[in-house]
């Protein structure tokens, strides 16, 4: 049996998706794009601060369910430009410091509102 999880402190999904389902004791987190959950515009145009804030709004989704960053077993970051990977990969890495999950990064044509980044997350109980 599957559980949908949505919180106000992430952005509503802006589709037929949720915000993350939970199965079992795993949960899945939807790509998270880098929107402020109160205006749902973008918080910046810069990398770093979209990063920031899909990471953000991942955290809010799993405390809501219940479970926290270092249950993420893994992530998967779409970035509109490869280029920008260091500035990502540097923000990305204030979230997971000792707690490093398994992670797989794809430069994508376009992303949903333009956005540069993009990431989605799953997550165990323990």
């Amino acid at each position: 049996m599957s559980k949908m999880h949505a919180t106000d402190k992430a952005p509503a999904a802006i589709g037929p998706y949720s915000q993350a389902v939970e199965a079992g004791d795993m949960i899945f987190i939807s790509g998270q794009l880098p929107l402020d959950p109160e205006t749902m515009v973008f918080v910046s145009d810069e990398i770093q601060e979209q990063t920031r804030q899909s990471l953000v709004n991942i955290k809010a989704i799993l405390e809501s369910a219940g479970y926290r960053m270092e249950q993420i077993i893994k992530t998967t970051v779409f970035i509109k430009d490869m280029n920008e990977f260091g500035k990502m990969n540097d923000t990305y890495a204030e979230f997971f410091q000792a707690h490093k999950p398994a992670r797989a990064c794809v430069e994508v044509a376009r992303l949903p509102k333009d956005a540069r980044v993009e990431i989605e997350a799953i997550a165990i109980k323990e």
